[in-house]
């Protein structure tokens, strides 16, 4: 790590009395790549700038970067305009409304092209590490400018030795881990466009760490758009940006501004910069509803019975339901005649709505909660609504239509009144009438969807459709929660990153078809950076764990627990892929599904505070995560075998009565300032931290 060069221009500090717009001092005399010529920060992060506005970044005094052309020009023939001679720069103090007081540094530099760049740099008190970036490019230039986007906070996160690990808030197709260590030849594009017809959008945040610092960048508008967050290993450390790929022409006198973008400095893994964005949004009027309690219940889906289910074999499984301690039954997909009408399948339901209304009331009877499966957005070739409707679908700018590959169907416009309207009544009728007390909103194009260019909708731009994502998910959170106020809306993208726009209409997040149990904790630590304590995430089927049974992933990060096991047979013929053993309970995962549930219930983890920067889930081994709830720690370590010492972070002081909360042996006591037990495990160990003399 090299040290910040001695600075050579007056920094205006926090508190200082001589703000109102005073112009910066610069280092007089030629212009010369490298030399310092103005300097923004605050106690974390210190941006400097060169003569050309390359900028290097420091974390608490040491650079971590070296001078990077990190906003620029991108031009349609493949050029970038990111040569820029230092003219000026100038401070201000800011006192935004919701985003709290800081200081605002202006710096201004012209290209040999003539092209004048403007970079406006703001630090918040309330983000400490975080600098808010928006950059404006005039053409005082003669001729047009053929500009095919912008590029905001590139920059290289020097080597030091020990490697590097990244996340990804973006969407892939191919379902691939959000958070990743970074070999020899890592990169990815990290688009928050379509990566493929029915899969796009997430949470505009990339990351990269390395063992001592991490940096982060993304994105702070309100509204989505579609940006690439680019992160790729180089010979030297680890590249990372913020791209906007969106044509223009610069016209002769014309200007282009960029969105707001961030860059952040951190310590230990990605949870605190997520945290950090989490808050920005939140104060922006983007953040997780106050949930139910029942949004923190465990559950049952009848989705083990397939689409082929019977109204016999639901039904028959209650018992063991709630035998077990389950409170949420889910009727998954196959209740209806197809994708699109959303009407009563009559060969399970045969008298229609009666029968579903009476189906509702016996999962009632039970004790129960009644949830209903739902893919809103997608038409079935064949379906009722696709002949007389067609005006509600999304067309690309050559009249094709979107495809939702799963069920073989075509996207509908969000952006589209008619649209609107339509959901908003079907889940009115589901909730206001049958009586379900929650949804499950399914399907990996819930995230997002492309840009609409239907005529019939008459949008001022084809992003509207993109953009009117979250406010279709809004219209439909309002409707079912006008119907039910203790409604629970769970939005289940399958396979893909969260969509963050989608947060303040969404009471569950679950972990969304889940390839590994990595999965279920490694998207557990991002939700709940994400959500805070107001939201509910929930670990999906246990099913799709590693061995169909790893529950201890989920209760140890503080998910609600989820099965879809069937009772007390299986299916004879399924169509999708069965765990080893299937999917009946029998005796042997009868006790142990009930051990964990019992274990769940007793604590109600969930309800707890997830203390995610004690460890880093990239470098720490073994695996960590911690939770704390009612004066206790909870502390869940993962590996596949592990012999040695366990530190204990985060205790007070005093001395804390340690227990193995799934094997029930005591541990011992330990010093709080010092804490660590020696253990030996497989797999996982949940330990629990009490104070000393309370009772656990």
């Amino acid at each position: 790590m090299l040290p910040v060069r001695r600075r050579t221009v007056l920094k205006l500090v926090s508190g200082s009395a001589m703000y109102a717009a005073l112009p910066l001092a610069h280092a007089a005399g030629p212009a010369t790549k490298g030399a310092v010529r103005a300097v923004a920060d605050d106690s974390l992060l210190s941006i400097e700038f060169d003569a050309a506005l390359r900028t290097r970044l420091s974390s608490r005094g040491e650079a971590i970067t070296g001078f990077d052309a990190s906003e620029a020009l991108l031009l349609a023939d493949g050029g970038v305009v990111d040569d820029f001679a230092f003219e000026d720069a100038r401070i201000a103090r800011v006192a935004d409304p919701r985003h709290g007081p800081g200081r605002r540094h202006t710096l201004r530099g012209r290209s040999p092209g003539g092209i004048e760049k403007t970079v406006e740099l703001t630090f918040h008190e309330r983000h400490p590490g975080m600098a808010v970036l928006a950059v404006q490019y005039r053409n005082d230039g003669d001729a047009p400018l053929e500009v095919a986007g912008w590029r905001n906070a590139a920059h290289v996160l020097a080597e030091r030795g020990d490697g590097f690990w990244s996340f990804s808030g973006a969407t892939h197709t191919d379902r691939r881990d959000w958070v990743q260590p970074m070999g020899a030849d890592f990169a990815q594009r990290n688009t928050l466009a379509m990566d493929s017809s029915d899969y796009g959008g997430g949470t505009p945040v990339a990351d990269v760490w390395r063992r001592d610092v991490g940096l982060a960048v993304g994105h702070l508008e309100t509204r989505p758009r579609l940006l690439d967050l680019p992160v790729a290993r180089t010979p030297g450390g680890a590249a990372i940006a913020v791209e906007s790929r969106r044509a223009t022409t610069l016209a002769p006198g014309a200007t282009l501004r960029s969105d707001r973008t961030f860059v952040c400095v951190h310590t230990g893994d990605y949870y605190a910069a997520l945290l950090h964005y989490a808050r920005w949004m939140a104060d922006a009027g983007i953040a997780a509803p106050e949930v139910p309690a029942s949004a923190f219940a465990p559950i049952w889906c009848a989705w083990g019975y397939e689409r082929d289910f019977t109204t016999e074999q639901v039904l028959g499984t209650l018992p063991k339901v709630k035998e077990l301690g389950f409170e949420w039954v889910v009727l998954d997909d196959g209740w209806q005649t197809n994708e699109g009408d959303w009407q009563i399948d009559t060969r399970k339901f045969p008298r229609g709505e009666d029968d579903m209304r009476a189906f509702v009331q016996a999962i009632r009877a039970q004790g129960l909660r009644p949830r209903l499966w739902l893919a809103p957005l997608a038409a079935d070739p064949g379906s009722e609504v696709l002949y007389r409707h067609t005006d509600m679908l999304l067309l690309d700018e050559d009249g094709a239509s979107q495809n939702v590959t799963w069920w073989n169907a075509f996207t509908q416009c969000p952006g589209y009144q008619p649209t609107v309207d339509f959901y908003v009544a079907l889940v009115t009728k589901i909730i206001g009438d049958w009586g379900f007390e929650g949804l499950k909103l399914d399907g990996q194009h819930l995230n997002a969807v492309a840009p609409c260019y239907n005529p019939t909708h008459n949008h001022a731009d084809p992003m509207e459709s993109c953009e009117a994502v979250a406010t279709f998910w809004q219209a439909i959170y309002d409707a079912a929660h006008a119907a039910n106020p203790d409604a629970i809306v769970e939005l289940c993208p399958c396979g893909t990153a969260f969509a963050f726009h989608n947060l303040p209409a969404t009471d569950q997040y679950p972990s969304s078809d889940p390839l590994s149990s990595w999965q279920v904790r490694h998207k557990g630590k991002t939700i709940k950076a994400l959500i805070g304590r107001r939201g509910s995430y929930a670990g999906d089927h246990v099913e799709l764990a590693d061995g169909g049974a790893d529950f201890a992933s989920s209760v140890g990060i503080g998910a609600v627990i989820s099965t879809k096991f069937t009772w007390p047979a299986d299916i004879p013929e399924p169509k999708l892929d069965m765990p080893p053993g299937g999917l009946v309970l029998g005796p042997e995962k009868e006790a142990l599904w009930r051990k964990w549930i019992d274990l769940y219930r007793e604590h109600m983890l969930p309800k707890g505070d997830y203390l995610g920067t004690l460890y880093d889930i990239g470098f720490d081994k073994p695996e960590t995560h911690v939770i704390g709830k009612d004066g206790a720690l909870y502390y869940a370590f993962y590996a596949d075998r592990w012999d040695g010492p366990l530190q204990l972070r985060g205790l007070g002081r005093g001395r804390w009565r340690v227990r193995d909360l799934f094997g029930g042996a005591d541990l011992g006591i330990v010093d709080g300032r010092q804490a660590t037990v020696a253990a030996a495990f497989e797999t996982f160990l949940l330990l629990q931290a009490v104070p000393e003399g309370r009772d656990a």
